[in-house]
């Protein structure tokens, strides 16, 4: 069927319009719902579609079997295009509108929905970061890579989300622009399918779907959003998002709590019980971690003494208050992104304040810990959760005035209380800027980054400069490192960690080495540990915890791992049978010289591996070798697979029988071994792989002894 005619948005304006007034004077569903139908009987007859141009040849497609076609796999559906990028916090927020009408209505039923990734920062027109979004937020409708936005500027799309529901013939029937429009949505989409359906216009065929995320490896960690240190004990807080949980983890890697996951909820209780919903921010504070569980607008308290989680502020639904005031518990909120404790405007330092980057209406909160005064503010209640900085407008506008300011979807905070700094640090990722907000008078000041217009949130880019020269791409984390005097960003689009002296207001790329583990990948949250010597870098779309030594600028990943002591409840599914890891790409492999050996006669394997200077095998972490023969499986029957490494200085022998009966004459057994180590001080631990290929040549007679194979590598 070919397109009639193409036009944009701006042809459905004067007609919904008049349909939108309508509504507001109905009284009851029942005249509403008439009002569609007539609307659409209207629009229906028009002597020309106003039709939607054809996808474009030669876009990235995700969730399909194949690239889709508006006017061959889509005819005789209502489909809903979702003008969406990634960063979007309002696109966020309408993607739960999203998935309940997909439960209700589903392409057999003649409803489909379209992704159309329009992207606004250039690391999103990247089809590998829109997988990961796609993967991050359990999209599972067919997404389009519109990276030149084509299809956006056809249809003058002007902003996002902007949803466009077309009929059966590819015709445009209504758009809603932004969220909160779930009820339009509904009643326009289940009002089309029937007007459709009445006229025999709705085919029930299935789309060729095939999810990117069944494609997706096991891991100990999902899209890690947020990683806190506690100063007191060495231990680390992550918020491993896409698990929907929050881990401790002790500094070696050694998981002591697993709390939630592995499916998203909303469930106080013990830890065995209780649920999130892609928890972000996390600050610790004695036995109390606080958490903002963004995609439930709330903040949620977890106590390690009594092993419980409570809810602290927020309803469980998203708020659009942009005043606050009520006590914790009953104060709307929306999609809190990062949480930090301070202090109010007390010269005493009491940690009373839970300060609260509230992404979803571009503000900075605070919750009251214990009673106590904000500045400019009388004194407030214990439990009080209110607004502190931002007018709620998506801007980037500093001023002397808190309330008057504007963020624009502030994602990442942390403290320098100390003189002469007394500030918050906010990473403003929209605006691509690092602001400051004074802790003794509200006052928001720009740090680097973004531009001197308030409304222009694309100055974006990755230059090192000073104050408004430099530029930044969509950071989501700040780390204060009290020690230098300086702060770490996580300048997240520009998949680098960038150090600003806000003093002079100069920002620069950290240098760092460590091959491939110096590669970052969209990290979103970071922290200064270890008395200010590690960095700890939540490097989401890597899927890791990467570790920074400040003093030697080298990268490690840390080895998150599950000690049989470890308090988990639910997220650590019992394994069947140990599989066999993958070895790093980085990792040595080493070919050995072949060898000839006779049936029925065993080779001795000696693995002789030695570790840096200094360097020990991690307690309580099992270190491993694996034998494999890819393409000769009949050598490993009966052999044992697998087995431990417990000590550098009695490593053990992999003992080879040769089958009295070979299927070949030509093999390669492999042997690849993991080692857990940290360093002396136990402060920086990794993970390291090597693998060794045998080739082996099976003779018939007796070769005579054959003397032990030596595996050696010194890392």
């Amino acid at each position: 069927m070919a397109a009639p005619g193409a036009a944009g948005l701006s042809g459905l304006l004067p007609a919904q319009t008049s349909l939108e007034y309508a509504l507001l004077d109905a009284v009851t569903q029942q005249e509403r719902d008439e009002l569609v139908y007539q609307y659409l009987q209207k629009v229906d007859g028009w002597e020309r579609d106003l039709a939607v141009p054809e996808f474009p040849e030669g876009l990235e497609w995700l969730n399909t079997e194949e690239p889709l076609s508006i006017y061959k796999d889509l005819c005789g559906k209502v489909v809903v295009l979702d003008f969406f990028t990634y960063c979007c916090i309002n696109c966020i927020h309408l993607l739960p509108d999203l998935h309940a009408l997909e439960r209700r209505f589903s392409d057999q039923d003649g409803l489909l929905i379209v992704g159309v990734h329009s992207a606004k920062f250039p690391n999103e027109k990247v089809l590998d970061n829109i997988k990961s979004a796609v993967l991050r937020y359990d999209i599972t409708h067919p997404v389009v890579n519109d990276a030149d936005a084509s299809l956006w500027q056809e249809l003058e799309v002007s902003c996002w989300p902007t949803l466009v529901i077309l009929g059966p013939r590819g015709n445009m029937l209504f758009s809603l622009i932004g969220e909160g429009h779930k009820d339009k949505l509904f009643s326009y989409t289940s009002i089309t399918l029937k007007y459709y359906k009445d006229r025999g216009q709705i085919r029930d065929g299935k789309i060729g779907i095939k999810l990117f995320k069944e494609s997706l490896p096991p891991s100990p960690l999902l899209f890690p959003g947020k990683v806190a240190a506690d100063h007191a004990t060495g231990r680390l807080v992550v918020a491993d998002t896409g698990h929907h949980r929050i881990l401790v983890i002790q500094k070696n890697g050694h998981i002591q709590y697993s709390i939630g996951g592995p499916n998203p909820g909303r469930k106080d209780g013990m830890f065995s019980e209780s649920s999130f919903n892609s928890p972000q921010g996390v600050a610790i504070m004695n036995n109390a971690i606080y958490v903002a569980d963004t995609e439930n607008h709330l903040i949620r308290k977890i106590d390690l003494e009594a092993e419980t989680v409570s809810t602290i502020a927020g309803v469980g639904v998203q708020g659009t208050d942009t005043e606050g005031g009520q006590r914790g518990e009953k104060q709307p909120i929306s999609s809190p992104w990062d949480v930090v404790v301070g202090t109010s405007g007390s010269e005493v330092q009491r940690n009373d304040i839970l300060w609260i980057a509230m992404a979803g209406t571009h503000q900075i909160w605070a919750l009251l810990l214990d009673s106590g005064t904000l500045p400019k503010k009388s004194e407030l209640k214990k439990g009080t959760c209110l607004r502190f900085a931002g007018s709620g407008n998506e801007e980037n506008r500093n001023n002397a005035y808190p309330h008057k300011a504007g963020f624009a979807q502030p994602s990442g905070l942390s403290l320098a209380s100390e003189d002469p700094w007394s500030c918050l640090f906010v990473a403003d990722s929209e605006s691509s800027t690092v602001r400051t907000v004074s802790l003794k008078d509200g006052a928001v000041k720009h740090l680097v980054g973004g531009e001197r217009d308030p409304m222009n949130l694309f100055a974006f880019g990755d230059i090192d400069g000073v104050g408004i020269n430099a530029k930044l791409q969509h950071p989501l984390g700040v780390a204060w490192d009290e020690k230098r005097n300086v702060l770490y960003v996580a300048d997240s689009y520009n998949h680098k960690i960038k150090v600003v002296d806000p003093k002079t207001k100069a920002c620069t790329a950290l240098a760092c080495t460590g091959d491939a583990e110096a590669a970052f990948n969209e990290p979103g949250g970071l922290c200064v540990g270890d008395g200010g010597r590690l960095l700890y870098v939540a490097d989401t779309n890597n899927h890791q915890i990467k570790v920074v030594d400040l003093e030697a600028r080298t990268v490690s990943v840390l080895p998150v791992y599950k000690p049989a002591s470890a308090v988990v409840d639910g997220p650590f599914p019992t394994e069947k049978q140990k599989t066999v890891p993958k070895v790093p790409k980085s990792a040595p492999h080493i070919q050995l010289a072949p060898v000839t050996v006779c049936p029925g006669q065993t080779l001795q394997l000696k693995l002789k591996l030695d570790l840096p200077p200094g360097a020990k095998l991690t307690e309580g972490v099992s270190s491993c070798w694996f034998l494999t023969a890819e393409g000769s499986e009949w050598l490993l029957q009966e052999q044992i697979p697998s087995g431990d490494i417990e000590s550098i200085s009695s490593q053990p022998t992999i003992a080879l029988r040769i089958p009295t009966e070979c299927v070949s004459l030509e093999a390669v057994v492999s042997v690849s071994a993991f080692l857990y180590y940290c360093s002396a001080d136990s402060s920086a631990c990794m993970m390291k792989g090597i693998l060794f290929r045998q080739p082996l040549h099976i003779a018939d007679a007796q070769p005579g002894c054959v003397a032990a194979v030596e595996l050696t590598h010194v890392f």
